[in-house]
């Protein structure tokens, strides 16, 4: 019941966090050169993307996709010349606008459910990790001058991290 509920409420309110995600990134001098490069409507569209998204993203997407599209943004954002502190810090912001928003509702009171929903948010927080990690994937092929090919330099990735475990 607890998840149901909650991925109801962030989807429903997916532009409400949105919005406020932008004014917590705008206002922000952590972020400062993220805001000047992407352009508003890029930037707005991606935030309320990931909210209105995030049920299909933690339940029904594998790793490989999350990569395929988080390696591609990273690539991205540092050919717009967006430092990787400031897209870390503004994916950082969106986490916690999620979880202050959860704690508003009063999503995170109950002990019970929220044992009960343990996995559910174990999920949410390896997502976001997944995200930062495929970004700077696609940072670093960016600035390597390599693939230009998400799904090729996520692989690549895979392997090397395969090969140095």
């Amino acid at each position: 019941m607890f998840a149901l509920r909650m991925f109801q409420l962030i989807e429903a309110h997916a532009g409400k966090l949105s919005e406020e995600l932008m004014g917590k990134l705008e206002s922000s001098e952590n972020c400062r050169q993220l805001v000047d490069k992407v352009p508003a409507p890029e930037l707005r569209m991606r935030t309320h993307e990931i909210y209105r998204h995030l049920s299909d993203w933690l339940l029904a997407r594998t790793q490989s996709a999350i990569e395929e599209r988080y390696v591609g943004l990273g690539m991205r954002r540092a050919k717009q010349g967006v430092p990787f502190s400031e897209f870390l810090f503004a994916l950082s912001t969106t986490k916690e606008c999620l979880w202050q928003y959860l704690e508003q509702e009063g999503l995170l009171e109950d002990p019970v459910e929220l044992l009960g929903d343990m996995e559910l948010l174990h999920s949410l927080g390896r997502f976001f990790d997944r995200v930062a990690y495929s970004a700077s994937i696609g940072y670093e092929s960016a600035h390597r001058g390599t693939s230009a090919d998400p799904s090729t330099a996520a692989a690549h990735s895979r392997q090397h991290v395969e090969k140095a475990a």
